[in-house]
């Protein structure tokens, strides 16, 4: 009973002319609500359209899963959200470019909390909530559009295979996706993975209870590329050029390392990443200036030397 008329008491707040009463409400009791959805089975519907999240459209503003439904174009039939660490990393993470593009809302989970809350609760009014970070993306594009990805993927094996040897223990797998538009590659979880912030949340509980807080093994994620960027395509043909030159090494852990940076993860090694960078730099100095007087400026930094990225966590 007690529950019940808190419930009606927090609909009420919702409800209300001044919009600003529930925020304050928000701000202060909102994770409790949060750990009611996880905790409270019986009553976690009751509780979803309390919920309050930033979106791609809601610019300082929360938004709810009822205003979510009332924008969504026609033919969406799901709900989209990606985790971050704040809005603006949320929004900079390759995986939603063509969500946005064509229109779809993505709610912002911004919090370790956001994502168990939305686990435990895989619909709202018949509609999934789909994880735009997991393999597989299904924005139901047709028979067309898969058999586009398929022959994408066959296309592009070389540059697969290739990438799934140079980064062999840090990725499961590289596959072809056609959901990029902007970036050259993307990194996203499997089915049971979980994103960059709960990893970090995870691996720091992991170290507070005694653990090393590996978790390299169980976390390693997916690079999608893009087959229609520049880069991709430059990244073939250097391949199909000299696949063994340290040069196409440096230029693809170069792309990986942009992925992982813009995908939420850490770069644990920050000084090979910057060496690789200084390296891309010299040779294009190189070209431009000379190759003695670039030489004579960076005598130590060897190009020659393919630099191995550590595994990220």
């Amino acid at each position: 009973r007690l529950v019940r008329k808190s419930l009606d008491m927090f609909r009420d707040l919702a409800e209300d002319e001044d919009p600003s009463k529930y925020i304050m409400f928000w701000n202060n009791f909102g994770k409790y609500l949060k750990v009611g959805v996880i905790e409270d089975d019986k009553n976690k519907k009751e509780l979803a359209p309390l919920l309050r999240f930033y979106s791609s459209k809601s610019d300082e503003e929360y938004t709810s899963f009822d205003k979510y439904l009332e924008g969504m174009p026609e033919g969406q039939k799901s709900i989209y959200y990606v985790t971050g660490e704040g809005r603006k990393n949320a929004m900079q993470l390759p995986v939603i470019e063509k969500l946005t593009s064509q229109g779809y809302e993505v709610l912002l989970m911004t919090e370790p909390l956001d994502e168990i809350t939305i686990e435990a609760l895989p619909e709202y009014k018949d509609f999934k909530i789909v994880d735009a970070t997991k393999e597989g993306l299904d924005l139901e594009d047709g028979e067309d559009a898969k058999k586009e990805k398929e022959e994408l993927n066959e296309k592009y094996a070389e540059v697969r295979e290739y990438l799934e040897v140079e980064l062999e223990g840090k990725v499961q797998k590289v596959t072809v996706s056609t959901l990029l538009t902007d970036s050259p590659a993307a990194l996203v979880q499997g089915a049971y993975g979980v994103s960059p912030t709960m990893q970090r949340y995870m691996k720091a509980q992991s170290v507070a209870s005694g653990g090393d807080g590996n978790l390299d093994a169980m976390n390693q994620a997916i690079l999608e590329i893009n087959p229609k960027h520049p880069i991709v395509k430059d990244l073939e043909k250097m391949i199909k050029t000299d696949k063994e030159s340290s040069k196409t090494k440096n230029f693809a852990m170069l792309m990986y390392d942009v992925a992982s940076l813009t995908g939420g993860y850490d770069v644990s090694d920050a000084g090979s990443f910057a060496q690789r960078v200084l390296t891309m730099m010299t040779s294009k100095a190189s070209e431009d200036v000379g190759d003695d007087e670039v030489a004579e400026d960076n005598h130590d930094i060897d190009e020659d030397k393919p630099i191995e990225p550590e595994v990220l966590v």
